[in-house]
């Protein structure tokens, strides 16, 4: 099976139309439906059930759909990391949730810094969600996780802090001048929603939010509360109390690189977060 069919297909999975796979490819639609034909008869299984009026994925399909997206994330992962190698500087690339564990990577930073023979970390800043993506396909060699939000399956990982939970409210909230508060407390409460991995928010009647940024705005001006790690308390802006959620799972921050890995940069980078 060739690179070229699976991202053929991926394609029309995504978009379950030839047409707009076709615009997405940039290529004609009848080579893309001949390309797609040739791959079904190779796997000895039809990939799609097609009507006149739509096109959707058989069992077959669904199957391939995961195992194409995983194969096609490990290639782009070689190309991007030996790029990244063959360059005339050597760069270590970390991803990190924006507005997340702020003191912490700064610290690890810059202890690394002062460590003999580091090299420069490219420090890219994402979405919620989104820095398991970025370290599988490729465009990180390490990523700073927060379980339980994000998956580890697959990795190797150091843990580096655990930590409770709390609301976080405006002052003046019902509920700011309590000193602790359990899950039930927030049951009813409208808490933001944050966008899924294709792009759309999960229902609900809180606030669609992207960014820790235009959270802490919303709480501010008294339009949201959240649930967020206790240490997001020590950047807070004033008008904004946190009050400890006692039951609420710990969370744990960590990072995580892929098992194969054999960069030193990354190994001294590994050593000196779990010193601190």
């Amino acid at each position: 099976m060739e690179t070229r069919e699976l991202r053929y297909f991926v394609a029309v999975a995504e978009e379950l139309h030839f047409g707009r796979a076709a615009e997405r490819l940039g290529i004609a639609q009848p080579p893309l439906s001949r390309a797609i034909r040739t791959l079904e008869r190779r796997l000895g299984a039809p990939l799609f059930d097609r009507t006149t009026r739509a096109v959707a994925l058989t069992d077959a399909g669904a199957v391939l759909l995961a195992e194409g997206r995983t194969a096609l994330d490990a290639v782009d992962a070689a190309e991007r990391r030996t790029r990244r190698a063959a360059g005339e500087r050597p760069v270590l690339a970390l991803v990190a949730k924006a507005g997340a564990s702020q003191e912490l990577l700064a610290k690890l930073l810059d202890a690394y810094a002062a460590e003999p023979g580091s090299v420069e970390v490219d420090v890219t800043l994402c979405g919620p969600g989104e820095q398991e993506r970025v370290l599988r396909d490729g465009r990180a060699d390490v990523a700073l996780l927060h379980r339980p939000f994000d998956a580890t399956d697959g990795y190797d990982t150091e843990e580096l802090t655990e930590e409770g939970q709390a609301l976080f409210v405006p002052t003046g909230h019902p509920l700011a001048d309590r000193t602790e508060l359990r899950l039930a407390d927030v049951v009813d409460l409208a808490l933001p929603r944050w966008p899924r991995p294709d792009g759309g928010f999960p229902p609900g009647e809180g606030p669609q939010v992207h960014d820790s940024a235009q959270l802490q705005q919303l709480v501010a001006l008294g339009r949201a509360v959240a649930v967020l790690p206790d240490s997001v308390r020590g950047g807070l802006p004033g008008g904004i109390v946190a009050v400890p959620l006692v039951d609420a799972p710990r969370v744990t921050t960590l990072l995580a690189w892929p098992p194969r890995s054999r960069s030193r940069a990354l190994a001294d980078l590994v050593r000196v977060a779990s010193r601190l």
